[in-house]
């Protein structure tokens, strides 16, 4: 099982850094990585990770669609901010939902950290339907999923996936740096 964690290790990396780099080819790549991943997971017994891939599979499919339209419009994937009344309905909208979901998942699964693996997976939804939104925040929100992964995933035993959450927050940085020079260039093209 550690050559095919590897294997979606190495795959999300390159998804994340096709991400930063505002590339369509992120999509066909996130899309087998989520597949290997969802089963990975639902055998570690991280069940809200495990759904959260089938999620990710869709959304990525979404993304895939809004960046092409964008691209086509403006000749790259343009990206942009929320304003502050949208980022906190998205703060406020997501801790309910971790409420909830890690409550649920507490009461009627065998999940071997249901609070900590939910709050994870939710913010790992608002932080892909950021992305697919070409939303700058996503990276904060990455860069916070990132920081809480490494120690959850270290206690279940997988090593590569803790090793590939490392990685993935140094490219959730570099991805909010580059975003946010792409969104100011964009500006000053506009002014």
């Amino acid at each position: 099982m550690n050559t095919i964690e590897a294997l979606a290790a190495a795959l999300v990396i390159l998804n994340v850094a096709l991400v930063a780099g505002r590339s369509l080819w992120n999509y066909p790549v996130a899309l087998v990585a989520v597949a290997i991943y969802a089963a990975l997971f639902f055998e570690a017994r991280l069940y809200s990770d495990a759904l959260l891939q089938g999620f990710f599979f869709a959304a990525n499919v979404y993304g895939w669609a809004n960046w092409s339209r964008s691209r086509q419009a403006a000749g790259e994937v343009v990206v942009g901010t929320l304003d502050s009344w949208t980022r906190m309905r998205w703060l406020g909208s997501g801790t309910a939902a971790w409420l909830v979901w890690s409550a649920l998942m507490h009461r009627y699964t065998d999940a071997a950290y249901p609070w900590w693996d939910g709050g994870i997976a939710i913010a790992s939804v608002a932080a892909q339907i950021l992305q697919a939104r070409r939303a700058i925040e996503s990276w904060w929100v990455w860069i916070a999923v990132d920081v809480a992964s490494v120690p959850l995933y270290l206690a279940k035993g997988l090593w590569f996936t803790a090793g590939l959450y490392t990685v993935l927050l140094a490219l959730a940085v570099y991805g909010l740096l580059d975003w946010q020079r792409a969104a100011g260039r964009r500006r000053e093209a506009l002014a």
